[in-house]
């Protein structure tokens, strides 16, 4: 199985990288040394990504995984409030939708061509697409909202040609981006709103991701799996 992972450099995406190649498959990353580099910030630079994951996979991808992704803080009263909510939605949204179309293309066509029914997406939210984030955090959360609604609106409409669609909600997880933001806010305050007394670690991340893209059952296409420590529960 050939799965293309997004943002696979550090943290979340690392622990993905690795929990996937673990189990035996190809992994073709985004953002190492040996992935395949993409700004998302650039247009056209996802459909570049994919095509040439299209090429090194001999034209066949099986999974998608869209872990890539920014945490920025643009305050209310700063002047480049507007690029910074642009550019969150672009790394953190659009690209994603342009792949998961790309995806869904290529699935479709396999299906007419060889007879190949089928194909996986995973798409790595946030608990702040539930819960909402700080004032700083606008179009984070509203990004990530906007990928678990798109993961569903996936899931009930190519269902029957299967293709199938989930979405994993972290909340703090201890990546670099995690530990400062942890710091600025306080740190033992933050973790005292987590009834778990911790933040998730991003191999608990990376186990949600390899069920879903590998094992879930197809009835479970559409779920969203939190991983967030009982800090935000639905």
């Amino acid at each position: 199985m050939t799965i293309l992972l997004t943002g696979s450099s550090r943290g979340i995406g690392a622990a993905i990288h690795d929990a996937l190649t673990a189990a035996g498959h190809s992994v073709i990353g985004h953002g190492t040394a040996s992935g395949i580099p993409a700004d998302f910030d650039e247009p056209g630079a996802a459909p570049a990504l994919w095509r040439e994951a299209l090429n090194r996979a001999d034209g066949a991808i099986d999974v998608l995984v869209n872990n890539a992704g920014v945490f920025e803080a643009t305050p209310l009263d700063d002047p480049d409030w507007l690029a910074g909510w642009e550019r969150t939605m672009r790394i953190n949204l659009t690209a994603a939708a342009e792949l998961c179309r790309l995806a869904v293309l290529h699935w479709q066509e396999r299906g007419v061509t060889t007879g190949f029914k089928g194909g996986r997406i995973v798409n790595v939210a946030s608990r702040a697409a539930y819960r909402g984030d700080s004032p700083a955090h606008w179009h984070y959360a509203a990004s990530k909202a906007g990928m678990v609604a798109m993961t569903k609106t996936i899931a009930r409409g190519y269902a029957a040609q299967g293709i199938l669609a989930f979405a994993v909600c972290p909340g703090f997880t201890m990546t670099g981006m995690a530990d400062d933001y942890l710091t600025s806010r306080g740190g033992d305050t933050l973790l005292a709103d987590i009834p778990l007394g911790r933040v998730a670690m991003p191999d608990e991340v990376a186990a949600a991701v390899r069920f879903l893209a590998l094992d879930a059952p197809p009835s479970m296409t559409g779920a969203v799996l939190d991983v967030n420590g009982a800090s935000y529960v639905r």
